[in-house]
């Protein structure tokens, strides 16, 4: 494994392409960022637990047959959005996973798995969670 702190480094675009799942090379901040202190805890492993679907504030729509047909993959539109009165403003699709996910306040897609990461990758998601 190797860093690099050139976010147009063509290694990052080859992805997870060897036998252990892993990248063979990841973006890390400089020395100096990282040093600026961090904005949410350093934390060198991390459990996958799954997200939660408690954003959804509602169904706004069940899929009916020919809606079903033309987005086999969903089952209902759910309210993410809405107007300042309570009515609908924006929305997503879901899957029947997803529907049930949040109908029963589960998560969902965790596989309760444990990342290890070396200290240079732990401290740049501490400073900058979203780095890209």
């Amino acid at each position: 494994m190797s860093y690099t702190t050139d976010k147009n480094d063509p290694k990052l675009k080859e992805g997870q392409q060897n036998e252990t799942g892993q990248h063979d090379i990841y973006l890390i901040l400089s020395e100096e960022e990282r040093a600026k202190g961090f904005v949410r805890p350093l934390r060198f492993s991390y459990i996958h637990v799954g997200r939660s679907l408690k954003a959804f504030k509602g169904i706004y729509k069940m899929l009916d047959e020919n809606e079903r047909k033309k987005y086999p993959k969903y089952v209902a539109i759910m309210t993410v959005l809405t107007n300042e009165d309570g009515s609908f403003k924006g929305g997503t699709y879901v899957t029947q996973e997803e529907f049930n996910a949040w109908k029963n306040e589960e998560l969902i897609g965790g596989c309760n798995t444990v990342t290890t990461m070396s200290r240079p990758l732990a401290e740049t998601y501490a400073r900058d969670p979203f780095i890209e």
